[in-house]
């Protein structure tokens, strides 16, 4: 039967807006991966404040003495300080000092003070073309998934899914930082095992096999909860052929069922070569509510992907955590339970 083209052109409305409903982001091809030059001592390191307010001094202090003992100079971004209700300044002076340490030619790295909440009030304020022509060390996590993700999608650059600058700099995190962003390594991501204290078995950074086998691809990912909020925006990231890595903290069972539905809704999983589940710190049924375990909600989505996911990574609200390049091209070994960073991500 032939379609008026009345008919046809209300036909293909009427698909358009059920993929918008479905919120799916328009295709838009992949940028080539550009890459952060290396940091090295005597660099300029600069800290931005894109989410919450940082609200006792001394916390300012000891995150400078830290990236100051990685050998760093340290400069703080203008609003650094500034404090607007609970974010670090207003939209505005947020998006503005990203900007502003991108441009600034005499900065080699931007770390995020801390994480939070409030990036998505900002995303689409930052300048891409200007960090795609100045690209520089960005890193953070937590809600700094966003930006992260954000400028790998718009501009190709690897970031990092890393401490921020308030973190703890333990031995196990500053080796795994060091290693991609100051020694231009491509390291295995590998938790360590016979840390048993003195259990007869290893409790602790166990890893668990969903799926086996190997697969490659880039790698994408972050907090679940501010992942899924960019869903059908051009800063949520291209997971054709990706690698997900997902962590989360203090979120209900059920919502983090919702996310990942509004990741399955939007067509994001179906599209994945891998998964790799790193910690859901906290993660619990909550009162009142009838809940399926964490390990069914991930068996429920991951397992008829047919892909290889494996869960317990060293990534997340953690102490001791893996410097993950967002955008970098990667193996997972769901057997092994590794994570096989396939080139060096900085130049």
């Amino acid at each position: 039967m032939t379609l008026h083209r009345r008919q046809f052109a209300q036909a293909l409305s009427a698909a358009a807006a059920g993929s918008l409903a479905l919120g799916a982001a328009p295709a838009q091809a992949r940028p080539a991966a550009l890459l952060p030059r290396r940091l090295q001592p005597g660099d300029t390191i600069a800290l931005v404040s894109p989410a919450k307010a940082t609200f006792e001094r001394e916390s300012y202090a000891i995150a400078t003495e830290a990236l100051q003992a990685l050998g760093f100079k340290v400069r703080e971004a203008p609003n650094l300080r500034a404090r607007w209700g609970k974010f670090g300044g207003t939209d505005a002076q947020r998006a503005a000092d990203l900007n502003a340490m991108f441009a600034d030619d005499s900065v080699d790295g931007i770390v995020a003070m801390t994480g939070g909440s409030g990036c998505n009030r900002i995303v689409d304020k930052l300048d891409y073309r200007l960090i795609a022509a100045k690209p520089k060390y960005f890193g953070g996590f937590s809600d700094i998934t966003c930006l992260i993700n954000a400028m790998q999608r718009q501009t190709g650059l690897v970031t990092f899914h890393a401490p921020v600058a308030e973190s703890e700099w333990n031995a196990f995190s500053v080796a795994h930082w060091r290693a991609l962003v100051m020694q231009g390594q491509a390291p295995l991501l590998k938790n360590p095992t016979g840390e048993r204290g003195d259990n007869l078995v290893q409790k602790d950074d166990r890893v668990t096999t969903l799926r086996g086998g190997r697969a490659r691809g880039t790698l994408v990912g972050g907090n679940l909860a501010v992942l899924s909020s960019l869903a059908g925006t051009p800063y949520f990231p291209d997971c054709r052929g990706a690698i997900l890595f997902l962590e989360e903290i203090n979120e209900y069972i059920y919502r983090v069922e919702r996310m990942l539905s509004t990741l399955r809704l939007c067509g994001a999983l179906s599209q994945l070569s891998g998964v790799v589940i790193g910690k859901f710190t906290k993660c619990e049924p909550g009162d009142g509510y009838a809940s399926h375990t964490l390990d069914e909600v991930f068996d429920d989505y991951f397992l008829p992907l047919n892909v290889p996911v494996y869960r317990g990574a060293m990534i997340g609200h953690i102490r001791r955590k893996f410097t993950v390049p967002v955008g970098a091209e990667a193996e997972i070994d769901a057997d092994a339970g590794t994570l096989q960073i396939l080139q060096p991500v900085v130049r």
